[in-house]
């Protein structure tokens, strides 16, 4: 069972919603036994970096995710606000972030080719390597984005995919068992169910990750 983490940021039933319709079960939860049980968890998230770590941090939930994350090696998945709050902080805030990937988030500089932010709308994604998440994902994969800050990886093999919008950034990543898309899969119709459904599939073993 695929747990969707409910801490009060993001719509939560539309990923639900997208995995019924490919056939995989989920539940959404704030219940710690439920997420000591999942088989996969999907942190998202919509707003802003620091009242997304004050709502993980009021909820509890945080030592369990950790220990299923870390130690348990779960495959993960965050969205979104969920990718940014596994690195280590944002320029956003104030708050440090979950720390499981060494990464950090910035914010966009308007530039003459980019000149809106947030960063909203389609666009192209690049795989960086090989990876069973973005495996057979449809031609030209291109997904829905709304953003005004950016992940920048610090281990550069950790980078999955890379958009561009006034600069190349890194839209997705993936260290062993955890990984985060920038995008909203569940907004991105055939290419968003092709990345779910890999999601579903996946052990999250490091001997997948060339």
């Amino acid at each position: 069972m695929i747990v969707i983490v409910d801490y009060n940021m993001g719509n939560l039933g539309s990923i639900r919603n997208l995995l019924k319709k490919i056939g995989v079960n989920s539940l959404i939860s704030s219940d710690s036994d439920q997420i000591a049980s999942a088989e996969r968890l999907i942190l998202p998230g919509v707003g802003a970096f620091d009242a997304g770590m004050e709502n993980l941090e009021r909820s509890g939930l945080i030592p369990v995710l950790s220990r299923r994350v870390i130690q348990d090696q779960v495959p993960t998945l965050g969205i979104c606000l969920g990718m940014q709050l596994m690195t280590r902080g944002s320029a956003e805030g104030q708050r440090a972030g979950l720390g499981w990937i060494d990464a950090e988030a910035l914010r966009f500089e308007p530039t003459e080719t980019a000149p809106k932010v947030p960063h909203m709308g389609w666009n192209r994604v690049a795989p960086v390597r090989p990876s069973p998440l973005v495996d057979e994902l449809p031609d030209e994969p291109r997904f829905y984005f709304v953003h005004s800050y950016y992940v920048r990886c610090h281990q550069p093999d950790d980078v999955l995919l890379t958009t561009s919008y006034g600069m190349a950034f890194h839209s997705a990543f993936q260290r062993g068992n955890v990984a985060g898309v920038q995008f909203h899969p569940e907004k991105s119709h055939k290419f968003g169910m092709r990345l779910l459904h890999n999601f579903a599939r996946w052990s999250g073993t490091c001997s997948e990750r060339a």
